[in-house]
């Protein structure tokens, strides 16, 4: 592996040659890097990206800057050499998982490669991850040792990249226990979960009748949350019942009769209290209402 040479331009650098070198980093461990645009060194290089004007993923080449480019996904989106790795070593830093690397192609993969390829449509307007990155480069007015700057984007880059992995790992394995929670829920209006996981995709496509989810909060509560009418909506199937709104510790205490009932959010859509059995109780109220 400390044979390994990998190629990239020098000068100004962006996000997909930044995240390409992060995700190399999982394939080999240890490699020399060079930022060059000299044809003889790049051509003795193992891995090439981002220039040389070549995409052939078999002999390490993976340029986009070529005439006609290096395709594009079937949504229309172009490759860009992050791309491109991905393609070629995605499955393989994803561990054999191809539902993890296709999550991390829609997720954070196919962004940088429309940014980088001008294919902005659809593309969140704001701060994005790519404007980021750029912002590594030196600017005019300090010493432009580019290389270096490179090097830190790089270490960034990787540790954004192992949490959008670790996350995409989350959300895949979530989806399990959830749709078991909602196989063995005893109401299917009230679906229960040991400990908190990401539920909402996964109820949207399993369960229409689901309105509230219990689960215990990181700081101790028991949480009864409702179910938006799809994700991201702020409107619920069913609200929390309206006496509920902004009331906390005794006054929701007695309003609910409950002797530790900590909290409903004057939104209507979250309520927390102490144990399990009163936050069954509170959504069984909330059914009733």
């Amino acid at each position: 592996m400390n044979d390994i040479t990998i190629a990239t331009h020098n000068g100004t650098f962006h996000a997909d040659d930044v995240f390409s070198v992060a995700a190399l980093k999982y394939i080999y461990p240890s490699f020399k890097l060079i930022r060059t645009r000299d044809m003889e060194l790049i051509s003795k290089a193992d891995v090439v990206i981002d220039v040389g004007g070549e995409h052939n993923p078999e002999t390490g080449r993976f340029d986009h800057h070529q005439r006609g480019g290096a395709g594009a996904r079937e949504n229309g989106i172009p490759f860009s050499s992050f791309g491109l790795i991905w393609q070629k070593y995605g499955l393989e830093i994803c561990q054999g998982s191809q539902e993890t690397a296709n999550a991390i192609d829609s997720g954070l993969v196919s962004t940088i490669d429309a940014i980088d390829c001008g294919h902005v449509e659809g593309v969140a307007k704001g701060i994005s991850l790519s404007q980021t990155i750029s912002m590594f480069n030196p600017t005019w007015q300090e010493e432009s040792n580019f290389d270096a700057c490179f090097d830190e984007a790089v270490e960034f880059a990787s540790r954004i990249l192992t949490r959008f992995i670790a996350a995409a790992n989350g959300g895949i394995n979530a989806k399990a226990i959830v749709a078991k929670a909602i196989e063995n829920a005893a109401d299917p209006r009230v679906i229960v979960l040991e400990q908190y996981t990401p539920w909402k995709k996964t109820v949207h496509a399993l369960s229409d009748k689901a309105l509230y989810m219990v689960y215990p909060s990181h700081s101790g509560q028991w949480i009864v949350q409702t179910v938006p009418v799809e994700p991201g909506s702020f409107e619920d199937r069913k609200s929390l019942p309206k006496p509920w709104a902004g009331l906390s510790d005794k006054e929701f205490q007695d309003e609910t009769g409950l002797e530790d009932a900590v909290f409903c959010h004057n939104g209507l859509f979250i309520a927390g209290a102490k144990s399990f059995a009163s936050a069954m109780k509170m959504a069984a109220m909330a059914l009733e209402a």
